[in-house]
C-alpha cells in the first residue's frame, strides 16, 4: 500500500464522482492507493476523451460491458441506458445489445455439455463393469 504524506490530485475521480461514473466499490481501492486508481482511471476515460466514436456508441459498448455474464453490474448498466437514451439511443438498439451480449453465456455450455458427455460415459462405463 502506497502512504502518501500529501494529498493526491484525483481530477479524473472527482469527475467520475460528480457526474454519477463513479463505483463505490471503488472507494477503498482509491482510498489505500489514490495516486494509481487516478492512473487507471485517467487511462480508462482516454478512449472516450479522444471522441473516436460518437457517444451513442460509446453507451451501448458500455451497456455491453457492464451486462456481459463476465461483469454483471447492473448499477452501470442502468446508468448507461439511461445515457443512451438521453442521447436518443432506441429501445430496439439497447435491446439489440443486450441480445448480443446475450450469447457470452453460452460458453458455459460449450464447456460444460462436452465434459459432462465425457463424464456420463465413463460414469456408465463404469457402473457397468
Amino acid at each position: 500500500m502506497t502512504v502518501h504524506s500529501e494529498p493526491v490530485h484525483t481530477p479524473t475521480i472527482d469527475r467520475m464522482q460528480l457526474e454519477g461514473n463513479w463505483n463505490p466499490l471503488w472507494d477503498n481501492l482509491s482510498r489505500w492507493d489514490p495516486e494509481w486508481t487516478e492512473q487507471f482511471m485517467a487511462m480508462n476515460a482516454i478512449p472516450i476523451r479522444r471522441g473516436v466514436f460518437p457517444p451513442e456508441f460509446v453507451e451501448l459498448l458500455s451497456i455491453a460491458i457492464d451486462a456481459a455474464a463476465t461483469h454483471l453490474y447492473a448499477p452501470g448498466v442502468r446508468r448507461h441506458i439511461r445515457a443512451a437514451l438521453e442521447l436518443g439511443v432506441t429501445r430496439e438498439q439497447i435491446l439489440t445489445v443486450l441480445q448480443m451480449v446475450s450469447v457470452l453465456g453460452i460458453h458455459a455450455c460449450n464447456l460444460g455439455v462436452p465434459i459432462l458427455e465425457e463424464e456420463l460415459a465413463e460414469f456408465q462405463a463404469r457402473q457397468a463393469d
